[in-house]
């Protein structure tokens, strides 16, 4: 069983005040893998992720200082399942047709930029699967992380967090 603990959305700032909550941080220590959809803002946020577990991300609207380090987009496999990961998924109105489109192949589609969590199914069985934000919660009532845990090809559960 491979578990990927999913972020987005952290916007840690170098010398600001917006740090992870430490209820996250245990999420972290069980990792296998950390999946990022971007947002990120600065890299020492992920070296400080990379401390935990192997970290794959994507580059987000707010990450001016990480362009060229961090792909748009994202396709690798888990634990046998296939993961989409992109910043803005668009609008929620025809997002399962769209990402369909835009990952054919993938089992779970990992996306950011609203804020809000969002763990549904798409087109065909393919999972939409925002964490939300485990450090900017905008107009969201929560603080929130992502959670996968994948085995044999299979998404065995997906959940989101109330840090």
């Amino acid at each position: 069983m491979t578990l990927a603990v999913v972020l987005a959305d952290t916007h840690i700032r170098r010398g600001g005040k917006r740090r992870l909550p430490d209820s996250a941080y245990r999420w972290l220590e069980r990792a296998h893998v950390i999946l990022h959809a971007g947002d990120i803002v600065v890299g020492e946020v992920l070296d400080e992720l990379r401390g935990f577990a192997p970290v794959h991300a994507v580059l987000g609207n707010n990450d001016v200082e990480l362009a060229g380090l961090l792909p748009e987009v994202e396709e690798l496999e888990i634990g046998g399942v296939r993961v989409g990961m992109i910043h803005d998924s668009g609008p929620s109105a025809s997002r399962a047709g769209r990402m369909r489109r835009r990952f054919p192949d993938a089992d779970v589609v990992v996306f950011g930029h609203s804020h809000i969590p969002w763990n549904e199914a798409g087109i065909d069985g393919q999972l939409l699967f925002n964490p939300g934000s485990p450090s900017d919660r905008r107009m969201q009532p929560d603080h929130t992380l992502g959670t996968l845990e994948l085995s044999g090809g299979q998404i065995v559960s997906a959940g989101l967090h109330v840090l």
